[in-house]
């Protein structure tokens, strides 16, 4: 009797099994779908000073004023007042409302508020500081005002922080200005002179054509053309 009740267990288990892993696909779908239409992805553009925020269709969600680092040029090293260029992804997002910061730029001291109510840490390599985070200076956006980081209101800030998550990613592309001074790239100036330099012709020096005298063999080099009489080699019995 056990013997059949097993045997119809295990026929219905093979009879459910599929239905089974079906729902459990079509879970990981919705999930997955979700996290798809819930994901954004943001665009600095240094040259036109602003941030854009897009869905995964590329509709624009939000565009705002920014300021970014008061040097112009990728960012080399810290404290060198450049903000970095690349692709980076979000690390997290920290409540910055009670950070303070001096600026050392003025006589203001320590500034309340001076990052805004939140700091979105960007993972740079090599750079731990650098941000997406508010103001306490509005009219310092549109300006390369910044140590590093990109400024932007507080308003548009918490905006911002409601449609990104740690696996958002963050484009920061340079301006004019930026792709002269970076190291990697050959100024404008050398590039043009590189390519208007006019290309040297190939000097091929002319094949003197021999005389007649030149063409009749000397004495000499006929001697040196007639056989020689052969060398024989002796057979010496060896010394015993």
């Amino acid at each position: 009797m056990q013997i059949v009740f097993r045997h119809i267990y295990y026929k219905y288990a093979l009879i459910a099994l599929p239905y089974l892993l079906l729902i459990a696909f079509s879970i990981t779908y919705v999930i997955q779908q979700h996290k798809i239409k819930n994901s954004t992805f943001i665009v600095i553009d240094k040259n036109t000073m602003k941030l854009s925020q897009y869905n995964f269709k590329g509709e624009l969600l939000q565009q705002s004023a920014i300021a970014t680092g008061k040097n112009y040029g990728n960012k080399n090293k810290i404290g060198d007042m450049k903000t970095p260029e690349g692709i980076f992804h979000i690390s997290e997002v920290v409540d910055a409302s009670d950070w303070k910061h001096n600026f050392k730029d003025d006589t203001l001291g320590e500034i309340a508020g001076a990052y805004g109510p939140y700091f979105i840490r960007l993972d740079v390599p090599g750079q731990k500081g650098i941000g997406i985070h508010g103001t306490h200076d509005n009219n310092s956006l549109g300006t390369r005002a910044s140590e590093g980081c990109i400024r932007l209101k507080n308003e548009d800030l918490e905006q911002l922080v409601k449609r990104i998550s740690t696996s958002s990613i963050v484009i920061i592309t340079p301006g004019i200005q930026d792709v002269v001074i970076n190291r990697d790239t050959i100024p404008v100036i050398q590039l043009k002179e590189k390519i208007e330099k006019p290309v040297k012709k190939n000097s091929i020096k002319p094949i003197k054509p021999m005389t007649m005298k030149e063409m009749v063999p000397s004495p000499s080099s006929i001697n040196n053309l007639t056989p020689k009489k052969p060398v024989t080699v002796q057979k010496t019995k060896p010394k015993k």
